[in-house]
């Protein structure tokens, strides 16, 4: 009987420190959408869970994100843009992960555009200035010969579907947006000019945190990025259940996720690392609208030590 009794009360505090090792963390996302199916992933099918943490993704506007992530009112971020963005403006905010290592984003135009170069002029609807969808609208324009700055107009929208909405009433002429928005825009009519992954390669989509949180919790942080990782991994392998996410958790029709799915498969990278040549361009782009003259180091935006770790221990780095 005491044998007995020293089982239950060990088990009992087994299950007791168990629950207490759970981390409760904070995602700060933009939307539930393709652009973040990493974390609706990584939550759903409970990668987080065998990490020991306890997730909240909370649906956020990019400056809400930011001032969240500094005050500590959230713990991470997927608003990579936003994230160096603030960076350089002297917030002790770093980017440690990429999800997306090409960009799912697309310009969306009016039938009688048929190509980039026809936008001369024209309005894009963005989501918000200074955001990821913002830098690369200008980037795909500049791309097609067209300066950013003075031959095309921005216009802050807000999310995807005020954007579609936008361009159904005229009020602008193109829209970027993420799929399933232009699967929706193309069977509305409208015409896809240009997808972003087709054009360039840079980090779209990732993860960000506070230097504070990386010093004071390297643990917790090489754990969230295990369960990110490997949420690749079955977005990567699986499509049937990465697909019933994007229904279930994105709220998306199951013909949009499908066709959602198989066009930007490919963007999701295989380790989150960050495409070095790809965060220059960022870089670039933020010194050149923020008029920054000094030199910025991709150190100063970004640390992947914690990376490094969680990939070692799947793996993926000896």
């Amino acid at each position: 009987m005491f044998l007995w009794l020293l089982a239950v009360v060990l088990a009992t505090g087994a299950v007791v420190s168990n629950a207490h090792s759970i981390d409760r963390v904070r995602i700060g996302v933009s939307n539930y959408n393709l652009s973040n199916l990493t974390v609706g992933v990584a939550q759903t099918r409970d990668f987080f869970k065998q990490e020991g943490i306890d997730v909240e993704i909370i649906r956020m506007n990019p400056n809400v994100a930011t001032m969240a992530l500094v005050s500590g009112d959230v713990g991470y971020t997927t608003l990579i843009g936003s994230v160096i963005g603030a960076n350089l403006k002297g917030a002790k905010l770093k980017m440690i992960a990429c999800s997306q290592d090409r960009t799912p984003l697309a310009l969306v135009g009016k039938p009688e555009f048929k190509s980039v170069k026809d936008l001369k002029g024209r309005t894009i609807g963005v989501g918000s200035y200074g955001s990821t969808p913002d830098i690369v609208a200008r980037m795909i324009v500049k791309h097609f010969g067209l300066d950013p700055d003075t031959e095309v107009k921005v216009l802050a929208l807000g999310s995807d579907g005020a954007r579609l909405a936008a361009l159904k009433e005229g009020v602008v002429d193109v829209i970027i947006v993420a799929p399933p928005v232009d699967f929706e825009g193309q069977k509305m009519g409208f015409n896809i000019l240009s997808r972003a992954g087709d054009v360039f390669r840079f980090p779209y989509n990732g993860l960000g945190t506070s230097v504070r949180k990386i010093n004071e919790n390297p643990d917790e942080v090489k754990r969230v990025l295990r369960a990110l990782i490997k949420a690749n991994g079955y977005i990567r392998r699986n499509k049937e259940g990465t697909v019933q996410v994007l229904v279930d958790w994105g709220k998306t029709k199951p013909e949009f996720a499908t066709a959602a799915y198989d066009s930007s498969v490919g963007v999701f990278s295989s380790d989150g690392s960050i495409p070095e040549d790809g965060l220059r361009i960022v870089i670039e782009n933020f010194r050149k609208s923020m008029n920054i003259t000094r030199q910025v180091s991709l150190n100063e935006v970004a640390d992947t030590t914690p990376l490094r770790q969680a990939q070692r221990e799947l793996g993926l780095r000896k």
